[in-house]
């Protein structure tokens, strides 16, 4: 029987490829669908069925998705990391770009510029001075937030000249591996933001994020800063901005989120969501998403997940598999084990992996597996799904 993939939002026909037709039923009227393959749809719990499995969101924020209501159904949710990165990175620069040589003002002056040809040169050579710019070689990038797109952003912004900051407690190694020797750690925000001459931000949007450029960190800017906000709109304290500006304090605010409080401030640039939105970066994003879901229903394995730990085993020919998602609780692995032991069904491999409260065990089986067995380790305190693959 063909696994069934609900579609929500419009995807790229490039990852829908990736399914193919003998082995997945895919479109936006699945019924009873396994899994749900979706890019910026507000997904509510109540309303998800009970059989999906996995839900792969094509991009990288996942605030659409009711991450921690899936958690306790044993449902991986995925994202695509990386996967818009260039894309992301390339309007950084270009918002860096506007706010240094005040480019929206400027285009928005010639604009409006009236009369013949001589009039418009002789009224660019009185109005041009308001829009002396700066250069960007030598001046200092505060980059908050290494991963796929904040690398990209400091490697590139190097490349430019600028001496590049960079601050992020959990950077992986992999994202380590891939950032240049050449940008400097910064101790904390305040030590980044103290230093820096723009500070573009790339973190998720959570609890300990939201507001994280505010008042106090945006007074230790250097006098004439550009602040850069292409993440989440929250992770910003418009207010504050607005203050800094005004103040004198900022140079300018390029962002991707427009609201009334912003749209219209003279030194404000609003871009109306951006970020992702070329055609590469939404065919990067639809593949990724639906490779990660194949690789899941097809063999159970974890790759990408906001929720659930990384978990990919080597399948093992002549063995059935077991794909158990459960709380990170003691004993879990053994009472498992234990349930196999008593149907006389040896482990020929397993991986067990945690992830703060939650947990997820691969186990390959000599010989096949029955319902009976899935259904005892359903039944297993702790287990918050289980499927034979």
């Amino acid at each position: 029987m063909p696994f069934r993939i609900l579609t929500l939002n419009d995807i790229s026909a490039r990852g829908l490829a990736r399914l193919p037709p003998e082995r997945y039923e895919v479109g936006p009227e699945i019924k009873q669908p396994d899994a749900i393959l979706v890019r910026s749809a507000e997904l509510e719990a109540a309303s998800i069925p009970a059989g999906v499995r996995a839900i792969a969101r094509a991009g990288a924020g996942v605030n659409n998705i009711p991450v921690e209501a899936m958690s306790r159904r044993g449902v991986p949710v995925f994202n695509t990391p990386g996967a818009n990165a260039n894309a992301v990175k390339e309007l950084v620069l270009a918002g860096l770009l506007l706010a240094a040589r005040n480019l929206g003002p400027a285009w928005l002056f010639a604009r409006g510029l009236a009369g013949d040809d001589a009039a418009i040169d002789a009224a660019v050579e009185r109005g041009k001075k308001q829009f002396v710019g700066l250069e960007l070689p030598g001046r200092t990038l505060g980059v908050a937030g290494l991963g796929a797109i904040g690398v990209e952003v400091a490697n590139s912004a190097l490349a430019l000249g600028m001496k590049v900051l960079g601050y992020d407690p959990q950077i992986t190694v992999q994202r380590a591996w891939q950032l240049s020797a050449s940008v400097e750690q910064a101790l904390s925000l305040e030590d980044l933001f103290a230093r820096s001459d723009a500070v573009t931000v790339h973190v998720p949007l959570n609890a300990a994020t939201t507001g994280l450029v505010n008042g106090t960190r945006l007074a230790l800017m250097r006098p004439g800063g550009i602040l850069l906000n292409f993440a989440r709109a929250a992770i910003v304290d418009d207010a504050a901005v607005i203050a800094a500006l005004d103040a004198g304090r900022l140079r300018a605010y390029v962002c991707d989120f427009p609201s009334n409080a912003l749209k219209d401030h003279a030194r404000i640039v609003t871009l109306p969501h951006l970020g992702a939105s070329t055609g590469e970066a939404e065919e990067n994003c639809a593949v990724m998403a639906a490779e990660q879901l194949r690789e899941f229903l097809e063999n159970g394995n974890v790759k990408n997940s906001v929720n659930y730990p990384e978990a990919v085993l080597p399948r093992l020919p002549g063995t059935t598999r077991l794909a158990i998602a459960n709380r990170n609780v003691p004993n879990m692995v053994g009472q498992i084990s234990t349930a196999l032991a008593q149907r006389r069904i040896n482990i020929a491999d397993l991986l067990n992996k945690s992830r703060a409260e939650y947990a997820y065990t691969l186990i390959d089986a000599d010989g096949a597996l029955d319902e009976e067995l899935l259904a005892a380790i359903s039944a297993i305190e702790g287990v918050l799904s289980a499927r034979i693959v």
